[in-house]
């Protein structure tokens, strides 16, 4: 599941008995208690627990987003010692595409503000063309979500009126619970996720994860390029990176800053590095902003 679909969610199902699972319901109808995630190791940080333990956290990138995860005693000893591992490999700078299996956790704060985080149970490093092929099936499965999601907006609000529709028989009361706690849902982010999603897997727009693991990349924050070299020795600029991304994403009001970088992030790009090429880019005159924090390509 991508992280845009999970991170939004706010409905939480979990029965009265103290180990009965918690399911999280999202916005497009998924129940979701265990899920299969993957991207961009971004972050992963030590924090002393007031009983002297110590939890890690950290969070992995998709094309639209972010998943929050925390790795404590509970977790199994094999996620725990990966995690040590992986914590100095971050630290060194190295670029890890990661992928997950965790159990959804709902946090609700005496504000009301929802939270949404795994708890992962195995994790395993993997290549860019493994990240493709689960790149293509989170959007496969949140294209059929968006699908039913859809079918469900003009049908009488009743088990039996989803089924006749021909919507699937798992997905039926988990829409209804979701369009009565959600309200009205914006389908246009979703297909926007998909097609960010596929970019990358179909490697449209330069990513600095190339699928060879000879490729050599030099981050240079100071100038704002990343200088990427693969298996055909041709070098990639991060400044054209940043506007195949204009390009692509620009659906006539420019592109927001954050989906900006988070594009970048997900193609295993800097982020500070991303941002100062953009900066470059408007310094030039080669993108503008129509309004404070939307970028176009000047004309």
């Amino acid at each position: 599941m991508l992280a845009s679909e999970f991170g939004e969610s706010t409905l939480h199902q979990q029965g009265s008995g103290e180990f009965d699972p918690l399911f999280v319901i999202t916005k497009l109808g998924a129940k979701v208690n265990r899920l299969v995630v993957a991207g961009l190791l971004e972050r992963l940080e030590p924090r002393e627990t007031s009983n002297g333990a110590t939890l890690w956290q950290g969070q992995i990138r998709d094309p639209s987003g972010l998943h929050y995860f925390s790795v404590g005693d509970y977790a199994p000893e094999s996620m725990r010692e990966l995690t040590v591992q992986l914590s100095s490999r971050v630290d060194d700078g190295e670029t890890i595409m990661l992928i997950m299996t965790a159990k959804a956790r709902y946090f609700q704060s005496e504000e009301g503000a929802v939270y949404t985080s795994l708890r992962p149970e195995e994790a395993a490093i993997i290549s860019r063309s493994t990240y493709c092929e689960w790149l293509v099936k989170a959007a496969d499965g949140m294209l059929n979500r968006i699908s039913d999601q859809e079918k469900s907006v003009s049908l009488e609000k009743s088990l039996d009126a989803l089924r006749s529709s021909g919507i699937p028989e798992h997905m039926c009361e988990n829409i209804l619970l979701a369009n009565e706690h959600y309200g009205d849902i914006d389908l246009e982010t979703y297909r926007l996720n998909i097609m960010q999603t596929l970019d990358i897997a179909e490697n449209r727009i330069p990513s600095a994860v190339t699928p060879t693991p000879a490729a050599q990349v030099n981050l240079d924050v100071g100038s704002g390029e990343v200088d990427v070299t693969d298996s055909s020795g041709e070098a990639l600029d991060l400044k054209q990176v940043i506007l195949d991304l204009i390009s692509r994403l620009d659906q006539g009001e420019g592109v927001d800053f954050d989906t900006l970088l988070s594009n970048a992030a997900a193609r295993g790009h800097d982020r500070d590095a991303a941002e100062a090429s953009l900066d470059d880019l408007s310094e030039e005159g080669t993108v503008h902003e129509p309004r404070f924090g939307w970028f176009k390509i000047t004309v």
